[in-house]
């Protein structure tokens, strides 16, 4: 699997838009994101197993309800599976949860994105429930990675973009406006 320090990998995927324009149907609805789409900014990409499941919806729209504190933080953020983009626009149309998404749902259906990532689940075949933080370079700086059967907290994703955006020293459990810690203030303590 890529870490923190690889580059990500090139893709270029059909999504269905974020917002109100990715409900506007077959054809309107779509659009492709690729690996230069938003340049400049950082990226949130997160993996889920499948569509019409039963935790997946409910990290795609804690991430939703966070879209305008990455957006705060000149970050986007992108959805991947590897359902198709109508399997996607679907499963928005029939959720009430994800129905206002306002980020585009990326549709890895050759799998090449999960693949060059390699996060898919050896028995599933699915995509494991994946985060990355990657900076304007295209580098990583974090990922953490959940089970199939357990969803993660995207707002430590927002709580470690903010930490990683300090360059600095962040210590346990630190939090935007917190002190970072200083290494020499803390020798000096200790001398």
């Amino acid at each position: 699997m890529l870490t923190v320090g690889d580059t990500f990998p090139a893709f270029a995927l059909t999504a269905v838009k974020g917002g109100a324009e990715g409900l506007a149907g077959p054809g309107k609805s779509f659009e492709e994101i690729t690996s230069d789409s938003n340049p400049g900014k950082w990226k949130i990409v997160f993996f889920w197993p499948k569509d019409f499941t039963f935790v997946c919806p409910t990290e795609i729209a804690a991430f939703g309800k966070l879209n305008g504190e990455f957006a705060d933080r000149d970050a986007v953020v992108y959805g991947v599976s590897c359902d198709s983009e109508f399997v996607h626009l679907n499963w928005r149309v029939h959720n009430a949860d994800i129905r206002d998404l306002p980020f585009p749902m990326l549709a890895d259906v050759k799998r090449e994105l999960a693949t060059a990532l390699g996060v898919l689940d050896k028995q599933a075949g699915v995509p494991l429930r994946v985060t990355y933080i990657v900076d304007p370079e295209g580098t990583i700086q974090h990922v953490t990675v959940n089970g199939l059967n357990v969803g993660r907290n995207p707002q430590e994703t927002v709580r470690i973009l903010d930490a990683l955006q300090t360059d600095e020293l962040c210590p346990c459990n630190w939090n935007k406006g917190e002190e970072a810690l200083k290494p020499q203030e803390l020798f000096d303590k200790a001398a």
